[in-house]
């Protein structure tokens, strides 16, 4: 894929301030209702958010530290790299999207959440709009972050905020889910 860094950028930006808005909205709900799981193995919206917090915790500062240390001044075109755009891509919600195993280490299944976390996805949220905003003047091509399953795999900076917005979008829409199967269970009833 090849395409104008302006246009990666912007995308982005737009992506991210819709998923700060999801998250609000899902702030105005209970924490019974942010911890209700639609299935015994389901994840509830609040487990949802905070597997999104747990890489955020890595990916963020990784991203800070690259852009401001990059010595790649910005080009016009984002180019993006093979493995990069497959994750991306795999990330991207759409319909049919498959399942992915979740690493055990940011499995949130069963720990006791209240809404800091939300409040700290949140935060997160405005912070990786603080560093799309920063993006803008290193090379998205080739400034490059490391990545939390490896440290052997680098991706182009423009592919990993690829990720991790298109990661944030899919488990906002899991989390939204969760909290629609509440109002069919009682329907039921």
């Amino acid at each position: 894929m090849k395409t104008s860094s302006a246009a990666v950028i912007n995308d982005l930006i737009l992506r991210t301030e819709a998923n700060l808005r999801a998250a609000r909205e899902l702030n105005k709900r209970t924490e019974a209702e942010l911890n209700y799981r639609p299935a015994p193995q389901a994840w509830s919206a609040m487990e949802c958010i905070e597997h999104l917090n747990f890489y955020g915790n890595y990916y963020l500062p990784e991203i800070a530290q690259q852009i401001a240390t990059s010595p790649y001044a910005a080009e016009g075109n984002f180019k993006s790299g093979f493995l990069g755009n497959y994750f991306a891509q795999s990330m991207l919600p759409k319909e049919g999207m498959k399942k992915m195993k979740t690493l055990r280490s940011s499995n949130p299944m069963g720990k006791k959440l209240d809404k800091e976390v939300l409040q700290h996805f949140m935060a997160q949220q405005q912070q990786l709009l603080d560093l799309l905003k920063k993006a803008k003047h290193v090379s998205l091509t080739r400034t490059k972050t490391g990545i939390s399953i490896s440290k052997y795999i680098r991706l182009r900076v423009g592919d990993t905020f690829r990720v991790v917005v298109y990661h944030n979008q899919r488990h906002l829409l899991q989390a939204k889910r969760a909290l629609e199967s509440i109002t069919a269970s009682e329907a039921k009833v």
